[in-house]
């Protein structure tokens, strides 16, 4: 099988994202639920949340643990947020599905998983909602990857509309190999996951690869060791979850997120240095990339 393409910034003008009518409205932009947060790391709902408005999302849904959920509904006064219930131990609390469906079934696409630490009530939680959607596009990250090799058919119920964003280590556990296989080759290591799993898989790294269920592939090795950064992972999985609100398909979206989040740590280097930037630094770039490539 042939090597990777390279995402560049031409290769990305030739597939454009939907653009919305000058006369649309927020709703022509589609709406985006993101599925995150634990009492440990609450900040991965927030820039996961915020990653996706400024892909161009037009409306933000935060489902996050109850304990969180006002203090993040002031933190991000776009969102409409959602109050999960909580286990004694700040895990997804029984009834976590219940609550988020009705939304999630009125959205254009969900993410799962950024900054939420229960890895079990994150996999039951995806599971769910997998089963239950037909419609919406999904993101899968962190916490709600670990334990997706049980969810063979929810997965293929899906029909490729899933993209997965595992870093190795994440990698490793789903496919329940070790992390050292996984970093010695990421690529086929990156199409064995998304043949099971007939999803698109972005498996993170110093070259980030993509691939589709069929085998093909593209790979993005333009980024900044700067971007290897708590909440960098959050960000890329908002980024990706608000173009797919937009109408991106998840190749699209996962080729466009992936340079977008790339280019934007390379901006904030020139700027600030290779190391030091922070992930809620990334986002303010966004906005100004997609325009300098439709320019």
């Amino acid at each position: 099988m042939t090597g990777a393409t390279a995402v560049t910034a031409e290769l990305l003008r030739e597939m454009p994202l939907p653009q919305p009518s000058e006369t649309g409205d927020k709703d022509e932009r589609g709406r985006v639920l993101v599925v995150a947060g634990s009492p440990e790391v609450p900040g991965g709902a927030l820039l996961a949340g915020v990653a996706a408005l400024r892909a161009g999302a037009g409306k933000l849904q935060i489902a996050t643990a109850a304990s969180l959920a006002t203090h993040l509904g002031l933190a991000v006064p776009e969102a409409l947020v959602i109050a999960l219930p909580e286990s004694e131990d700040g895990g997804v609390g029984e009834g976590a599905l219940e609550a988020v469906l009705p939304r999630a079934r009125r959205c254009d696409a969900v993410v799962i998983g950024p900054g939420i630490l229960d890895e079990a009530g994150a996999a039951a939680l995806a599971g769910g909602l997998l089963a239950a959607l037909d419609g919406p596009a999904f993101v899968l990250d962190a916490g709600a990857l670990i334990r997706l090799g049980d969810l063979g058919e929810p997965m293929r119920k899906q029909g490729g509309r899933v993209v997965l964003t595992p870093h190795a280590g994440e990698m490793a556990g789903l496919l329940g190999i070790a992390r050292e296989d996984v970093v010695s080759d990421p690529l086929g290591t990156a199409r064995r996951a998304a043949a099971m799993l007939q999803s698109v898989v972005i498996l993170k790294g110093p070259v980030t690869s993509i691939v589709v269920p069929q085998g093909g592939a593209w790979s993005f090795s333009q980024g900044s060791v700067g971007l290897a950064t708590s909440g960098s992972g959050d960000t890329l999985a908002g980024i990706v979850g608000g173009l797919l609100a937009r109408g991106a398909s998840p190749l699209h979206a996962a080729l466009w997120g992936v340079y977008l989040h790339g280019e934007a740590g390379n901006r904030l280097a020139r700027v600030q240095g290779h190391l030091g930037f922070l992930a809620r630094e990334l986002l303010a770039e966004i906005p100004r990339i997609m325009q300098d490539l439709k320019s």
